[in-house]
């Protein structure tokens, strides 16, 4: 039995039996295999002929199916006439030259194709040049803070939010007993699989030690301009050699296994992307904290993760912001609108406010601006400037409507 996430049905849903491939994209064990089940359960109930295929390249019964000549003789074999077939493929980055498969099948008018990956840049390249407006791309992410709520039978509040922060969005944590040993044991087998077969294998990297350094250097720098220069600093420090474009290497590969997410900055009045010095935000803050460790006097960093990934939950493309020497959080745009976001953990006096306001006041346009923060009176405008508080805003679906 699994928990429905009536978020992400409800965007696919409008897509069944639409001739595009449809490609659900985001890291290992958010959830993405549930997702199909639920929508081939969806298919089923609608039409009780339907022939469903389903391959699910994690389970070793599929492990014979190598390359695409594979996929495409089993799907082939499976199909029935006179009646709808549905094709679903989870982990199909796992098929060698999945693309030439999928294309065959697409042209073919035989299959409605589902598909999940969690590798971005091989299901980007891939599917991009080989699929060119026959797909469409939808991205999972980890359990939200309402669905985390309706996972764990928990209720709107303080105490949930600090165990969602602690803990994370995985789905599975849900059938475990949630206290650090339990849960961080779970999370580190899971971030072990997720380096080792996404990253490690994937890209034939050899110093896996400079990659858990790595790592431990972003769980540590949440929300803090990076550089290859000073990564490539840090590590020397630490007696690890290594170059900036070894650096640049390795946080591209961790991007496309969507452990962590980069995000350019942009200059708000020239809207010029800077090409250097990024920040990085982590899919999923348990894996974060198992690796090194939760710590209250980061709560801040934390916060502002969490605020970046309701964003991109959201489907906004997201920049940090730069004016007149200022720092805006996010700047996030949709739809060709935008709104403007900073989070503090508290706006406990006169200059952590002027800072915080004060920053979007600069921005001239009339986009919504809003700070976030978990105090408890915040809901009051300052200056046009909405204050919202952080369990609030991380159940507002609907942010710019």
């Amino acid at each position: 039995m699994y928990q429905k996430r009536p978020y992400y049905l409800n965007k696919i849903i409008p897509f069944i039996g639409v001739d595009l491939i449809k490609v659900l994209i985001g890291q290992r064990r958010i959830g993405k295999s549930y997702i199909l089940l639920q929508l081939m359960d969806l298919i089923k109930n609608k039409d009780n002929k339907a022939n469903i295929i389903y391959i699910n390249k994690e389970e070793n019964e599929y492990d014979f199916i190598v390359d695409y000549r594979d996929l495409i003789i089993y799907a082939e074999k499976r199909a029935v006439k006179g009646v709808k077939n549905y094709l679903f493929v989870d982990e199909i980055q796992d098929i060698e030259n999945f693309e030439k498969a999928l294309r065959h099948l697409f042209a073919k008018k035989t299959f409605d194709i589902y598909c999940t990956g969690s590798n971005a840049r091989l299901l980007s390249s891939e599917i991009a040049t080989g699929l060119s407006g026959r797909y469409i791309e939808i991205s999972i992410h980890t359990l939200s803070y309402s669905e985390f709520l309706q996972f764990h039978k928990l209720k709107t509040g303080e105490d949930s939010l600090l165990k969602y922060i602690r803990y994370g969005g995985l789905p599975f944590l849900s059938n475990l007993e949630m206290t650090d040993e339990i849960v961080y044991s779970y999370l580190q087998s899971i971030y072990n699989t997720i380096i080792l077969k996404d990253v490690v294998a994937r890209f034939k990297i050899r110093n896996i030690n400079f990659l858990n350094r790595l790592l431990e250097y972003l769980a540590d720098n949440i929300g803090s301009l990076v550089s290859a220069n000073r990564i490539s600093d840090f590590l020397k420090s630490q007696k690890i050699k290594t170059t900036p474009n070894i650096a640049l290497n390795y946080l591209s590969y961790l991007s496309s296994s969507f452990i962590i997410h980069e995000v350019n900055r942009v200059n708000i009045r020239g809207k010029k992307i800077f090409e250097i010095n990024e920040k990085y935000y982590w899919e999923d803050l348990g894996l974060r904290n198992s690796l090194v460790g939760y710590k209250i006097a980061e709560i801040g960093q934390m916060l502002e993760n969490l605020v970046f990934l309701h964003l991109s939950r959201l489907g906004f493309k997201i920049y940090i912001g730069q004016i007149e020497g200022k720092e805006i959080d996010f700047v996030a745009e949709k739809d060709g609108r935008k709104i403007y976001v900073q989070v503090a953990y508290l706006i406990g006096d006169k200059a952590t406010r002027d800072r915080e306001f004060g920053n979007l006041l600069a921005i001239s346009d009339n986009y919504p601006k809003i700070v976030v923060s978990m105090d408890k009176l915040a809901g009051s405008d300052y200056q046009g400037v909405q204050h919202r508080q952080i369990i609030d805003f991380l159940q507002d679906d609907k942010l710019l409507q």
